[in-house]
């Protein structure tokens, strides 16, 4: 730790109960320019800007890597401006957002249309993955070293939207075109089809993980495990739901990394009888036993990241009668305080949650400068009241949709703070300024144009 009593700084972040790379220590945080410039006993600096952190603790700030904010074409539902308002409120710092928009981020033209119509409106930092078809499979490579792109995204099963990867010649070739971590939606497409009949049957979202089983999961799991193998390419395993994935993926680590979402981790099949069709997602929400191997693999170290999957729909889309209501829920805003409410009851550490919603993202993706409290990197932080109890509604939700499948649910532990390259964007639930976004840098891609 290094001590600067007579240096003057842009933000000044005193007291609190600091997370850096060496663990938890009560320390100052000075920034300027936008990074971290000095850790340790700055009781004696001034600065333009000074936050007490005083009883808060300070954590690298989060990122969700897993977003669908629905810009361009589904705006109804969400946008860049309210679905990143969402996030700086929940204590977010950076997103990746998925490619299944209208029309698809399929081509460079659509990665520009995104990052354009997030300067000056995204609230913060972000990058844009591409979505792979059979049409770009050979152009995967050159699409992913982009400026802003977060990498490549393949959907083996039909969620929302177009794009669709089923096949393993597909896959194959998708996976053979670039060198970046490629994130994949495992569902298998001739199962979903297969077993469609059950959901129309019965009619009611309890048949959602009835017809989408863990076998449809698992089978997509084990294709793309194989595929990725025989071709020598890096996959990210998205919203992964059952114990049997759980369990394949434990001898995959080499290739594969995993991401669980808090949904997963929260939710039983338990919600489709209390919520209805709010608790339709893809894959869907699982029964306890699912749920329990999932926080077994988390706390073995199976799972590398927290990602939302925010995937908003309006309540009078989520009203149509199952199985016509779209999947996806919203998740962005409420990431952080469910998994506080987690740590808080002992499931897990913090020091695990800062792993997983931070430092493992940037290990993932191979981040320039962000992931981690330490001199010179980018000046995000997370700033959380561990001990504050909060109920989470409807009416605190800042996305379009205006909902929440978690209202009503109180939790221990709520972000109070949103600081983006030194920014302050967010404090005590209200939004700061004005969007400061920028697009997300890799280091693999530095040199990109």
């Amino acid at each position: 730790m290094s001590t600067h009593n007579t240096q003057r700084f842009d933000l000044l972040v005193r007291g609190g109960e600091v997370y850096t790379p060496s663990g938890l220590s009560r320390c100052d945080v000075g920034i300027s320019g936008g990074r971290f410039v000095a850790l340790g006993d700055l009781s004696g600096a001034d600065a333009e800007q000074v936050i007490d952190a005083a009883g808060l603790h300070v954590l690298p700030g989060v990122i969700d890597t897993q977003v669908h904010f629905r810009e361009p074409g589904l705006t109804h539902k969400e946008d860049l401006a309210t679905g990143s308002a969402s996030a700086a409120l929940g204590g977010v710092t950076a997103f990746f957002e998925m490619p299944n928009t209208k029309p698809n981020t399929d081509t460079p033209e659509a990665l520009v249309e995104k990052l354009d119509c997030a300067r000056g409106r995204c609230w913060t930092d972000h990058a844009f993955y591409v979505g792979a078809t059979g049409d770009n499979a050979e152009r995967l490579g050159e699409l992913e070293l982009l400026p802003g792109c977060a990498g490549v995204k393949i959907f083996m099963g039909s969620s929302t939207g177009s794009l669709l990867v089923a096949d393993d010649e597909t896959l194959a070739r998708v996976l053979a075109n670039g060198r970046r971590r490629v994130a994949v939606h495992c569902e298998d497409e001739p199962r979903l089809i297969a077993r469609k009949h059950i959901a129309e049957e019965g009619a009611h979202p309890r048949f959602h993980h009835i017809w989408r089983d863990e076998e449809t999961a698992r089978l997509a799991t084990e294709r793309l495990l194989r595929t990725a193998r025989a071709v020598g390419r890096r996959v990210h395993v998205l919203h992964v739901t059952t114990a049997e994935e759980m369990a394949l993926l434990a001898h995959h680590r080499d290739v594969a990394s995993v991401e669980v979402t808090p949904q997963h981790l929260t939710l039983t099949d338990e919600a489709y009888e209390r919520l209805g069709t709010r608790a339709q997602m893809n894959p869907p929400i699982r029964t306890a036993h699912h749920r329990e191997a999932l926080w077994v693999a988390l706390r073995a170290g199976v799972a590398d990241v927290i990602g939302s999957d925010h995937a908003p729909h309006t309540l009078e889309e989520k009203a149509r009668p199952y199985p016509k209501s779209p999947s996806g829920m919203p998740g962005v805003q409420t990431l952080v305080p469910l998994m506080l409410d987690h740590v808080n009851a002992g499931r897990l550490s913090l020091q695990r949650f800062v792993d997983l919603t931070s430092a493992g993202a940037a290990r993932l993706f191979d981040l320039a400068s962000k992931g981690r409290v330490a001199l010179g990197y980018d000046a995000d932080l997370t700033l959380v009241d561990m001990s504050a109890r909060e109920t989470i509604t409807d009416d605190l939700s800042a996305s379009r949709c205006g909902w929440t499948p978690f209202h009503g649910k109180t939790v221990t532990g709520w972000p109070v703070g949103t600081i983006i390259r030194g920014n302050v964007v967010m404090r005590d639930g209200e939004l700061q300024g004005a969007p400061i976004g920028a697009p997300v840098r890799f280091r693999d891609t530095l040199n990109a144009r």
